[in-house]
């Protein structure tokens, strides 16, 4: 008897899961971190081709900023950053403003003169969130909600993601059955390899290979660019176009969607700190909270910013698909993270892996882009839902309904989608839809803030429970 207990007492315990702070050995490291590459890569880069920015920057910039990202909150805060789709309608605005001939020429995979202006306003982007973070670090996020509440961000969400239809549509024309069948089978995979493991965070990815393999009898790959690229490459790093006059109107439209990223980060943040505390329970360590660390969250957004606008990468955002694959593993270890992060700078020196990307056929790309831009759209009403906002409150109802149709119509119909308000340097030929919508948004809601219907007499209506 004693001598089985000995037996027992020095065979190995398993593992339950990696702590932030705990560092799994080597093996384990870098095979995790691979994962999370693997995760982040198709969203990542299919911001790139919808964009026209340089793919190989953009693996270097994301792998780069998630590390400076977990230094920036001392390693308390395991989240991968990746590309944000929030950003991709103003992007496509500056890219057609300002580099039209570039951007809607087809065999065309990246617009450089484009890119550099738009840096610029990714670094106003990383200027706001670190303001955000700062301000809710003082005085409380419920300071901030008041000013900015989830029926503005909701409905900004909203209209980012349905301001888009055009674009996905205009993609998903060159060739509808080829778009059609890749839409189907994304769904697809989206929906029935639920639970699957790393298969099941992947439906976008697998949704690309399949749309790509459809596309190869249609003629629509062109080989020569994988049979020309190098192996190695240096990435196509710029410096943003700073001297550039136009450069801040773009600064202003690119720094305001940050106001429609803050509850998707915030909400990352609670879901991590809710799975990570699960685990300290398991194990028996103590909660870390982190739920607690919003503006320091912010700050680190705006830490992951500063480094992709400086190189010339897409704008970032900590990525839910990986959180999700974390809560599968019960692997939250920063270490893991940071391993990630330099297999995401690596990969952005392989030239053959770029060459593969960019030669994804357009109407592949739109028919992932139908179904990508509607969930962003419904997540702003997700979030609506979640924040239990009143929509039988006729000031919710007002400042949504001003958001919506402003943003998404002004998109679609008004050309160029520009507000013909012209002001001298911020917006010379006019006002993007999508900027001229939040603003309108947050104006009306500080009127409501300063002048309650209550102090007229008027009740608020009920909710439903």
């Amino acid at each position: 008897m004693t001598a089985r207990s000995n037996r027992t007492a020095k065979e190995p315990q398993a593992v339950l899961g990696y702590m932030p702070e705990d560092t799994p050995p080597i093996g384990a490291m870098l095979s995790l971190g691979f994962q999370q590459v693997l995760t982040m890569f198709p969203a990542t880069v299919i911001v790139a081709i919808l964009t026209k920015f340089d793919v190989g920057v953009t693996l270097l910039a994301s792998g780069l900023g998630t590390i400076v990202a977990l230094l920036v909150s001392g390693r308390r805060i395991p989240l991968y950053y990746g590309s944000s789709f929030s950003y991709i309608t103003v992007i496509i605005t500056v890219m057609s403003l300002y580099a039209p001939d570039c951007f809607n020429d087809p065999n065309t995979v990246y617009c450089p003169d484009g890119v550099r202006i738009a840096q610029v306003g990714i670094l106003g982007t990383a200027v706001i969130e670190i303001l955000l973070g700062l301000l809710i670090q003082r005085v409380g996020k419920a300071a901030l909600d008041r000013y900015l509440p989830p029926v503005v961000t909701g409905s900004m969400a909203i209209v980012i993601g349905i301001a888009l239809a055009g674009s996905a549509l205009g993609m998903a024309g060159a060739n509808w059955a080829v778009a059609f069948i890749t839409l189907i089978v994304t769904v697809g995979f989206s929906v029935y390899l639920q639970g699957r493991g790393l298969l099941g965070m992947l439906p976008i990815l697998l949704g690309a290979i399949v749309g790509y393999l459809v596309a190869i009898p249609f003629g629509l790959v062109n080989f020569g660019l994988i049979g020309q690229a190098d192996w190695l490459r240096v990435p196509n790093v710029t410096f943003p176009a700073f001297t550039d006059p136009r450069a801040w109107s773009v600064m202003v439209s690119i720094a305001l969607i940050a106001i429609a990223t803050v509850p998707e980060s915030t909400a990352h943040l609670y879901q991590m700190s809710l799975y990570i505390d699960q685990l300290a329970k398991d194990i028996g360590r103590k909660p870390t909270s982190i739920k607690n660390l919003i503006g320091l969250n912010l700050v680190a957004d705006g830490a992951d910013d500063i480094v992709v606008g400086l190189l010339g990468g897409c704008a970032g955002t900590n990525y839910g698909e990986n959180n999700s694959l974390m809560a599968i593993t019960r692997n939250y270890s920063v270490p893991v993270l940071f391993a990630a992060g330099g297999i995401a700078i690596l990969l952005g020196f392989v030239g053959k892996l770029a060459a593969v990307v960019n030669s994804i056929p357009v109407a592949v790309t739109g028919g992932l882009a139908i179904y990508l831009f509607g969930v962003i759209g419904k997540q702003g009403i997700a979030l609506l839902q979640s924040e239990k906002v009143n929509l039988f409150d006729p000031k919710n109802l007002a400042i949504g309904a001003t958001i919506l149709i402003l943003g998404i119509g002004g998109a679609m119909a008004l050309p160029d989608g520009l507000f013909p308000f012209k002001i001298p340097v911020l917006f010379p030929n006019g006002i993007p839809a999508i900027v001229f919508s939040a603003i309108a948004g947050i104006l009306m809601n500080l009127l409501f803030v300063w002048l309650p219907p209550s102090r007229f007499g008027v009740v608020e209506r009920s909710n439903i429970e």
